[in-house]
């Protein structure tokens, strides 16, 4: 039985790895290099408190101010607008009461499980040191702040995740960069980062190279079927035979789930950072700071600076100005950062308007299986799809219920 994996981001390295562990034939298939997409860029975070749904109760009311500023923490580019308005409208329809808590229990299951299936892969990879020891804070100014933050504050409580709310010296004795301007902080202890995430999806490629695992380049641009899937077919004209195929190819495989038949709501949310390789500073933890939509990491041997949301489809060019007023931004909170050996980088997160990835079986072709729509959250949940996606191929019963990332609830 040989499985294409198409896409080789962090989700399709680790379910790669994972499959070839137990015993699977896997091809690995990219139209570029390992961790060249939203693998690259990320912000290095193993976030599990972060699964809070982008939509809430009342959001409806601040979609007009996302079209306006070209520097807010959410941009539509008007432009864009009309194309994705049926996203919007199921994005709207996820923020219900009702649905919010339906999400927010599948979000936590998920990140409830990650160190139980991450610490196992790396160590099986040989990469237990990609992972660092410190945790995540969360800044916040005044108390005003601190408390429009209070539903994820409230979701920490209600599933029992770790956090201390820090004062001034408490926060400044863990990192001395802060600015006196920043009087209260929250640390997430369990939401560790990533030395080098480009270099974790390489690694992880290299390992599964050395266990017999095969990896090749080329477009998927179509699928043979008999009863099932039969083979692959690449846009240079190859035809790759395989029995089962995993489709996580971020925020392209909604192009992938066309070709079969289950369109899938799929947006790319463009993500921007500046990487910082002399930052006159040194952190030991990550920071966000929520009210100002940004995050800080200290990762490939410099500290990253990203964060936001835009909505503009995947070929719009980038527009830069939005990663340098994250380090303006990032430079209230670290008065010392300096921006010196820079690079800007933009990349698409694969986003679902209900904030859940698609986790399961096609519904239109035996033998294919979706890994996406993880949006922020790719590398905190890589190692738990990679188990999940292993079991469902494997014929073992996965730990948890998979009804709420199954494809077709849309």
């Amino acid at each position: 039985m040989t499985v294409a994996v198409v896409g080789a981001g962090i989700i399709g390295a680790a379910i790669a790895f994972e499959l070839r562990r137990r015993g699977r034939d896997v091809l690995l298939i990219d139209r570029g290099a390992p961790g060249r997409g939203a693998s690259y860029g990320n912000m290095a975070s193993i976030a599990v408190t972060e699964f809070l749904p982008s939509s809430r109760p009342g959001i409806w009311a601040r979609i007009p101010g996302w079209l306006f500023d070209p520097e807010g923490p959410v941009r539509v580019r008007p432009g864009y607008l009309l194309e994705a308005m049926p996203w919007f409208l199921r994005f709207l329809m996820a923020g219900t009461p009702a649905r919010v808590r339906a999400l927010e229990a599948a979000g936590a299951a998920l990140c409830g499980r990650v160190y139980d299936d991450l610490l196992p892969l790396l160590d099986a990879a040989g990469l237990g040191d990609m992972l660092s020891a410190e945790g995540c804070l969360s800044l916040y100014a005044d108390d005003r702040e601190f408390t429009a933050d209070r539903d994820h504050l409230a979701l920490l409580e209600r599933f029992a995740l770790p956090h201390e709310v820090l004062g001034p010296d408490r926060l400044r004795a863990l990192e001395p960069e802060i600015s006196a301007g920043i009087r209260r902080a929250v640390l997430f202890p369990r939401n560790r980062s990533v030395r080098d995430p480009h270099r974790l999806v390489v690694a992880l490629v290299e390992r599964f190279e050395a266990m017999g695992g095969r990896f090749a380049t080329g477009d998927v641009v179509g699928f043979d079927r008999d009863d099932g899937l039969t083979a692959l077919r690449l846009a240079d004209g190859r035809q790759i035979g395989a029995t089962a195929a995993i489709l996580c190819g971020g925020a392209h495989t909604g192009a992938l789930a066309r070709m079969l038949g289950e369109p899938i709501p799929l947006e790319t949310e463009r993500g921007y950072h500046t990487q910082i390789m002399a930052p006159g500073i040194a952190l030991r933890h990550s920071l966000i700071w929520p009210a100002r939509a940004f995050m800080v990491t200290p990762t490939a041997g410099g500290i990253r600076v990203g964060g936001t949301v835009e909505m503009a489809g995947l070929d719009a060019p980038p527009d830069y100005r939005r990663a340098r007023a994250l380090v303006d931004r990032a430079r209230v909170a670290l008065p010392g950062l300096q921006a010196r050996d820079t690079s800007e980088w933009m990349g698409h997160r694969p986003a679902l308007p209900d904030t859940v990835p698609i986790i399961g079986p096609s519904t239109t072709t035996r033998g294919v299986y979706y890994a996406t729509g993880h949006g922020h959250l790719g590398l905190t949940q890589a190692a738990t799809t990679a188990r999940l996606i292993g079991d469902l191929v494997t014929g073992v019963a996965p730990p948890l219920d998979m009804t709420p990332y199954r494809i077709d609830r849309f």
